[in-house]
């Protein structure tokens, strides 16, 4: 799980910081946290208060400054969010099993908006792609 706590912490950072100075790697840590919580729950109680606190985390990183891709990385944000409450809806009216498939989402948004601010490697300076 360190592993994904260390992606959702650069799946938005840069480094940068909005007027309300948003720690953005701090507050990623902690919506990476917030997940695993949200992902480990065994009662509904404990879903409802990690993913209240994820859905938080996230609206909070959605007021930093995004150098790179600002308008792909705030969509990134809103997605995630949408498959938050999914899942949160999904826990409440059918049970934890069934918001499986939207926590899994959450993970593979990460995943494909993580890629928007990784530096670009060898060979994509070298050719230019």
């Amino acid at each position: 799980m360190k592993f994904l706590v260390l992606i959702f912490t650069f799946l938005f950072s840069n480094g940068a910081y909005s007027e309300q100075e948003i720690d953005l790697e701090v507050n990623m840590k902690n919506t990476g946290l917030a997940y695993k919580n949200a992902v480990q729950a065994v009662d509904i109680e404990g879903f409802n208060t990690a993913i209240d606190k994820f859905i938080t985390l996230i609206e909070s990183s959605k007021r930093a400054t995004f150098h790179k891709k600002p308008k792909m990385s705030l969509q990134g944000l809103d997605k995630v969010i949408e498959q938050a409450r999914l899942a949160k809806k999904l826990a409440n009216e059918r049970g934890l099993n069934s918001a499986k498939p939207a926590l899994k989402n959450i993970d593979d948004l990460r995943k494909k908006y993580h890629e928007l601010h990784e530096p670009p490697g060898f060979f994509d300076l070298l050719f230019g792609n």
